[in-house]
Order: C-alpha cells, then structure tokens, then sequence
C-alpha cells in the first residue's frame, strides 16, 4: 500500500511537470491518467502490482 501510494505521488508529480515544462499536452496527458484508471480495474492489475512490489523490493536491497 504504502509503494503504490508513493509511486502513485511521484508519477502525479512527474505528470505535472512534464505539462508544465510542455513535454506532454494536456489531451494525452489525460488520456494517459485514464487508461491508468482502466486498467486499474482489470485482471492484468494484480501482475503490474506485484511487479512494482517486486521492483521496490529489489531497488530496496541494494546497497551502497
């Protein structure tokens, strides 16, 4: 819970500044934040979680 919602933060955060800095308009933008939301409520949506929990859990036990 706590990774998605940070992930969920810093990917806004990026959105922001891409429309911002004019990298990304607002209609693709918006379609981007949709198809998010779509695919949130399919059956692909438990796999990208444990993914990303994968990936947070990898990037966590590396050590400098």
């Amino acid at each position: 819970m706590a990774v998605s919602v940070s992930v969920a933060v810093v990917l806004a955060i990026i959105l922001v500044l891409m429309i911002r800095g004019k990298s990304i308009k607002a209609g693709p933008a918006i379609v981007a934040i949709l198809f998010g939301f779509f695919l949130a409520s399919t059956n692909i949506a438990p796999s990208v979680n444990r993914f990303m929990n994968s990936v947070a859990d990898s990037i966590s036990q590396i050590h400098f």
